[in-house]
C-alpha cells in the first residue's frame, strides 16, 4: 500500500497532514477499496520511515470523520460508506406521472407577494462592474478594508469565544450603548441602548414595522414619488398604500389628512427623500408628528444617507423633535460602508420594545455577531467618525465632477444641477422625453440611470434619471456622462 502514498519531506505541510489527504485521496478514487484492511500503525511507520505518532494522528483524523472504521481484534478497515456518499444526495428523476400538473396552491399572503413588481428597481443587465451611475452603492474604491481585516483579526482573536456564543436578538450589547451614543451626538435622536435594535439592513427594518404595527387593510402613508422596496414591503403585509404628494417642504401632511386621516403609518425619509432629495420642512415635521399623536399612528422615519449633507449643518432627526414622538427610526450602514454588510438599526419607543424583540427573534434570531463586533469596534476606536468625514469630502468632489461634465456634456439632454444631501443626482429630461425609454436607451450603452417614473405612483410630472456619483471614481464619471450623451442624443 505504501507505493500508493504520496510524500514530500520538502513540502511546508506536516507529514501527519500529507498522509491524511494521501489516504484519503486513495480512499476516494477507489485505489483503496471500501473493507481494505490497513496496515497497522507501527508497521506503516516502518514502510514508510515516518514515526508511530505521525501515523497514528492522521489514522485517528480518519476515524473521526468515518472513512476509517476499527474492529476489535480485526485492525483498521477502510469504511463500507465513505462520508461523500452520505453527504451527496443521489438526484432521483421523477416519473411523469408524479410531476405537478397545476401550479402551486398558495395562501392569499403568497399570492400577493407572487404578484408584486420586483422590490428594486432593475439595472437593466449592465454588467456589475460598472458603477455609473448606480444608486445606493457607497466609495467601494475607498472602503478602509485594510483596516477592517485588522479589526476583524483582532476581534476574532481577543474574543473569538463571546462571538460565537453571542445569543441576543436586540443585538451586541456594546454596539447598541455605541449607537445610542453616535445617534444623540450626530442626529439628535432621542434613545438608550435599550430601545436599539440591530436588524438585517432597512428592508427588515421596514418588514418588522409592518409585521408589529399594521393589520391586513390597514391604510398607510407613503411619499410619492417614493422608495419602490418600502412599498412592497407595505403590500406584502396587507397594508393600503395611501401616496401622498412631495414637493420642495417634502411629504404634504395636509394633502395626506384630506385622502386618509385614519391612516395608522407614515414612511417618510425626512433628511434626504428619496429619490427627490430634498428635506422636509420643520412646519412638515411638527405637522406630521402631531396628526401621529392626534390618532394614535405611527411614523417610520428612514433615515438612510443623512450622514452625508454637505451645506450647513445636519438636520436632526425628527424622532428627536419631541420627547413622546409616535416615531420608529431607522438608519442603515449599507449607505455608508458596504451594502454586503447587511447590517442596520431601528430605534423603537420604550413601549414597543418587547414585541420588536419577539418579531426580530422570529424572523432570524440575531443578526451575524462577528460583524456587530468589528463594527462596534471601527466606531468606539474613532474609525466610524473619520471615515464619514472623508467620505463627505469625497462625494461632494464626485458630485461636483458629475454637475460638471453633465453641463458640458449633456446641455439641452439632461438637466443636472447640484444637491444639498445625498449619494446621486436628479437628472430632468426635457418634457415629453419618457424617461424610461432614456433609461432603456442609457443601458444599451452600458450605463445605469433609474426612469424617475418607477418611483411614481400617482403624480405626474417631468420625466428624470437618477444618477449615483457616490461610487464612481472621476475618469469612470466622465465616460460615463459621455456614454449617456450617446444615448440621450
Amino acid at each position: 500500500m505504501a507505493t500508493t502514498l504520496v510524500l514530500d519531506a520538502s513540502s511546508g505541510a506536516p507529514l501527519h497532514e500529507q498522509l491524511y489527504q494521501s489516504l484519503r485521496t486513495a480512499m476516494v478514487t477507489g485505489r483503496l477499496p471500501s473493507g481494505t484492511r490497513l496496515p497497522a500503525t507501527r508497521a506503516l511507520a516502518e514502510q514508510l520511515d515516518l514515526s508511530r505518532n505521525t501515523v497514528m494522528t492522521a489514522y485517528t483524523r480518519l476515524l473521526a470523520e468515518g472513512y476509517l472504521v476499527g474492529r476489535h481484534g480485526s485492525g483498521t478497515y477502510v469504511a463500507d460508506e465513505l462520508p461523500e456518499r452520505a453527504l451527496s444526495a443521489r438526484r432521483v428523476q421523477a416519473p411523469p406521472s408524479a410531476r405537478r400538473a397545476n401550479p402551486p396552491s398558495l395562501s392569499r399572503r403568497g399570492a400577493a407577494l407572487a404578484a408584486l413588481p420586483p422590490p428594486f428597481p432593475s439595472d437593466l443587465g449592465v454588467p456589475g462592474s460598472v458603477m455609473a451611475f448606480r444608486l445606493g452603492v457607497p466609495a467601494l474604491d475607498a472602503f478602509p478594508h485594510e483596516l477592517w481585516d485588522r479589526l476583524l483579526h483582532q476581534r476574532w482573536r481577543r474574543s473569538w469565544r463571546d462571538v460565537l456564543s453571542q445569543r441576543e436578538p436586540r443585538g451586541f450589547l456594546p454596539l447598541r450603548e455605541a449607537l445610542a451614543n453616535y445617534l444623540a451626538t450626530s442626529r439628535g435622536v432621542r434613545c438608550g441602548p435599550e430601545q436599539v435594535l440591530i436588524v438585517n439592513g432597512t428592508q427588515q427594518a421596514m418588514s418588522l414595522v409592518a409585521q408589529v404595527l399594521l393589520d391586513p387593510g390597514d391604510a398607510a402613508w407613503v411619499e410619492d414619488p417614493g422608495y419602490p422596496p418600502a412599498r412592497s414591503v407595505l403590500l406584502a403585509a396587507g397594508a393600503s398604500l395611501v401616496p401622498v404628494p412631495v414637493d420642495a417642504e417634502g411629504l404634504d401632511v395636509e394633502a395626506a389628512s384630506r385622502l386618509r386621516p385614519d391612516a395608522r403609518l407614515a414612511v417618510v425619509t425626512p433628511s434626504s427623500q428619496q429619490p427627490l432629495g430634498v428635506h422636509m420642512s420643520l412646519r412638515r415635521r411638527r405637522a406630521l408628528l402631531e396628526w401621529a399623536g392626534r390618532t394614535n399612528a405611527w411614523v417610520f422615519e428612514d433615515d438612510y444617507d443623512s450622514e452625508f449633507r454637505y451645506v450647513g449643518r445636519p438636520l436632526a432627526a425628527l424622532q428627536g423633535l419631541t420627547p413622546d414622538a409616535r416615531v420608529i427610526y431607522s438608519g442603515t450602514f449599507g449607505k455608508v460602508l458596504s451594502p454586503s454588510l447587511r447590517l442596520g438599526y431601528l430605534v423603537v419607543p420604550e413601549e414597543l420594545i418587547e414585541v420588536f424583540v419577539k418579531a426580530k427573534t422570529l424572523a432570524d434570531v440575531r443578526s451575524p455577531s462577528l460583524e456587530q463586533a468589528v463594527l462596534t469596534d471601527f466606531i468606539n476606536q474613532g474609525h466610524f467618525s473619520r471615515h464619514l468625514r472623508r467620505m463627505r469630502v469625497l462625494y461632494a468632489e464626485r458630485q461636483a465632477l458629475l454637475v460638471e461634465e453633465a453641463r458640458r456634456e449633456l446641455r439641452g439632454l439632461l438637466e443636472v444641477g447640484p444637491a444639498e444631501t445625498g449619494m446621486h443626482l436628479v437628472g430632468w429630461l426635457p418634457p415629453g422625453v419618457d424617461d424610461r425609454t432614456a433609461s432603456e436607451r442609457a443601458a444599451a450603452a452600458g450605463v445605469v440611470a433609474h426612469p424617475l417614473s418607477v418611483y411614481r405612483l400617482q403624480t405626474l410630472g417631468r420625466g428624470g434619471l437618477l444618477l449615483g456619483y457616490a461610487a464612481v471614481p472621476g475618469p469612470e464619471c466622465s465616460e460615463g456622462v459621455r456614454r449617456l450623451r450617446q444615448a440621450l442624443g
